[in-house]
């Protein structure tokens, strides 16, 4: 049993160890070439392209007037410019979006207010029912808690121009509400480093990246080559993503232009979001998955990244396996003496955290300071920690995603929340039942809890003891405002 245990133990940490040294080659190649902007062609008016805006909304009574506002003062030729706001709410956000679209039409707009007849197929079956009725050789796709830029078009549509192979122009993330909390600025810590040195290295690498599902531009030719937007998986912008580039498509990610956009500010919202994300990553493993492993066009290195970064959810599995399993490590430590040589390998493997510290350093603001360094120092293992404390809700979702079992396409709550203002406790949106797994989360808390006083006062071994703080704090930081946040 000792023997089985420290194998499947050792399973994870080698999963998490080679996932690093994935992270490790991005994070090279991103510090070769972060300085390195895709040059922006110039393009008359006379011969820009017709765009097709697609806004898919489903019941979003806060926001949806402040999106469609935003993407009508689009500094675009008003004839080559149509907006389709694909709507599929149930509730008076529909009538609130009518009567905008009613005041963008009066002033000129080409803007259009669809209902599908049935809602099937969620945001892929309404983004699929709009491409069929839009006159746009390209669509820009913006989720309902955006505010692009008027100049958002004028900057990225050029470099379409470049390459007719070029299927998708997809931009970076920036936050209207980083320092509303510290569930805000945790968020943005980890999307900072994806929309910087992971979609950067990649795309700079020539290997796989994924569309993110708004603020970015398709060239519709591109969706119809490579089968269409398909509901088969709640993470439709990363299936297509994949379908298109297994066609020879070709991707541009521009670090350069930032896209603000409204992270969930409430813990139960953050937890749905996360959610679709992993479980969708994992149902895209499994259609996906064996297609680019059995490709011959692609080299060897494009099929590890694009394994490793299919099967990024499958991370959370690992962190969960490693935490629970930590527990029983412990014992076979102080009991079986003979396995002393298999810790002392183990400890190999805390050059991971070394490995997604530097990743993550790198996303970090290029000012120098002591200041910057010090509270890395503190927002980095807090992330780290809140990360591990998400493992087991998010491990629930990537099982479902391999078992293939199917759910809803739940959306992310929005609260048009900016700056530091705003709330979420009027919001009718809101989660107010506490889940199981929040009961769960909490158990996991007092076994960390335990596990640690145990270690230190019981057995005298310091090896696990900031290993099980940061999950000790992770759970409970997610079982605090997940209870919290449910009750307000």
């Amino acid at each position: 049993m000792a023997i089985a245990l420290i194998t499947l133990y050792a399973a994870c940490l080698l999963f998490i160890f080679f996932y690093s040294l994935v992270q490790l080659s991005l994070a090279i190649k991103y510090l070769k070439n972060r300085h390195q902007d895709a040059p922006l062609p110039f393009i008359k008016d006379e011969d820009l392209p017709v765009v097709t805006v697609q806004l898919p909304v489903y019941n979003e009574l806060y926001v949806v007037e402040r999106l469609i506002e935003a993407v009508c003062k689009f500094d675009y030729p008003k004839d080559k410019l149509e907006i389709q706001v694909l709507d599929d709410s149930t509730d008076e956000s529909f009538d609130v979006a009518a009567k905008k679209i009613a005041e963008m039409k009066a002033l000129g707009h080409d803007i259009h207010h669809i209902k599908r007849p049935v809602r099937k197929g969620f945001k892929a079956g309404a983004l699929a029912y709009g491409l069929e009725i839009c006159r746009g050789e390209f669509t820009a796709i913006f989720d309902a808690d955006f505010v692009p830029a008027p100049d958002f078009l004028r900057r990225t549509i050029p470099h379409f121009s470049v390459s007719d192979k070029i299927g998708v122009v997809q931009t970076r993330w920036e936050h209207l509400n980083e320092d509303y909390s510290i569930i805000t600025k945790l968020q943005a810590f980890g999307l900072d480093a994806h929309f910087t040195v992971e979609q950067k290295g990649r795309n700079s690498s020539g290997h796989f990246i994924n569309f993110n599902g708004t603020a970015g531009i398709w060239r519709k030719k591109t969706i119809e080559d490579a089968g269409g937007w398909q509901s088969d998986t709640i993470t439709e912008d990363l299936d297509l993503s994949y379908r298109a580039q297994l066609k020879g498509w070709k991707f541009v990610y521009l670090q350069e232009i930032g896209s603000p956009s409204e992270l969930p500010a409430e813990m139960n919202a953050l937890k749905a979001q996360q959610f679709r994300w992993t479980k969708g990553a994992a149902e895209c493993t499994k259609k996906n998955l064996g297609k680019v492993l059995r490709h011959r066009g692609l080299g060897f290195g494009r099929k590890v990244h694009a394994t490793f970064h299919l099967m990024n959810s499958f991370l959370f599995l690992c962190i969960l396996g490693t935490s629970i399993l930590s527990v029983p490590m412990l014992i076979i430590k102080n009991s079986y003496p003979e396995y002393a040589i298999a810790f002392n390998v183990a400890s190999f493997f805390l050059l991971s955290f070394l490995i997604l510290a530097f990743f993550y350093w790198l996303s970090r603001p290029q000012e120098p300071g002591k200041s910057k360094f010090l509270q890395f120092l503190k927002d980095f293992p807090m992330f780290l920690s809140v990360s591990m404390g998400l493992s087991l809700h998010n491990s629930i979702a990537v099982l479902e995603g391999y078992a293939g079992k199917k759910s809803a396409f739940v959306r992310t709550p929005k609260f048009a929340i900016s700056g530091l203002k705003g709330t979420f406790s009027d919001n009718k949106y809101r989660a107010s039942k506490i889940s199981p797994l929040t009961i769960g989360e909490g158990m996991l808390m007092l076994y960390f809890l335990f596990a640690l006083l145990w270690g230190i006062f019981r057995l005298g071994d310091w090896g696990m003891v900031p290993f099980h703080i940061m999950l000790t704090i992770g759970y409970g930081f997610i079982f605090f405002y997940s209870i919290k946040h449910a009750k307000d």
